[in-house]
């Protein structure tokens, strides 16, 4: 393991905040390589309340919106000391396939591995994990801003 964040270190990496920001902990990462977060999922989310009041479960696009930002992070940190702080826009994702519904409660483990880096667009693959089972995948273009 090369780095761990926690929730302060991750706004430092990201714009977002409260009630976009949705991933809690950096378990690992490997600059140039790799990341792995947690997002605990609560049933005090804003989105529960209308997706769906009687059956709550987390939004597809949100789990995505989350490995999108694991991926911002992991970005963030791979890139040289002179690019550090940039906007990192997300271009696509593709071949995402959700597999089961996550709901209040689950811990969602996101696991993302760099495919490539070029001088501005980075790809990487990734997973959503609830108890060991993928609950999502797929892949996603980011490009970061001068």
């Amino acid at each position: 393991m090369e780095m761990e964040f926690d929730i302060n270190s991750i706004m430092q990496n990201l714009p977002h905040r409260y009630p976009f920001l949705l991933i809690d902990r950096v378990i690992d990462l490997v600059k140039n390589e790799s990341i792995v977060v947690l997002k605990n999922v609560s049933i005090n989310e804003p989105f529960f309340q209308g997706h769906f009041p009687d059956t709550p479960i987390m939004p597809g696009v949100l789990i995505v919106e989350a490995m999108g930002q694991a991926g911002g992070v992991l970005v963030s940190q791979s890139l040289p000391p002179e690019k550090q702080g940039r906007l990192i826009y997300f271009m696509g994702f593709d071949k995402v396939r959700f597999r089961k519904p996550v709901v209040p409660g689950d811990q969602l483990i996101i696991e993302l591995q760099m495919l490539k880096m070029r001088s501005k667009v980075v790809k990487m693959a990734g997973t959503a994990r609830v108890d060991e089972k993928i609950v999502a995948e797929g892949q996603l273009m980011a490009a970061y801003g001068d």
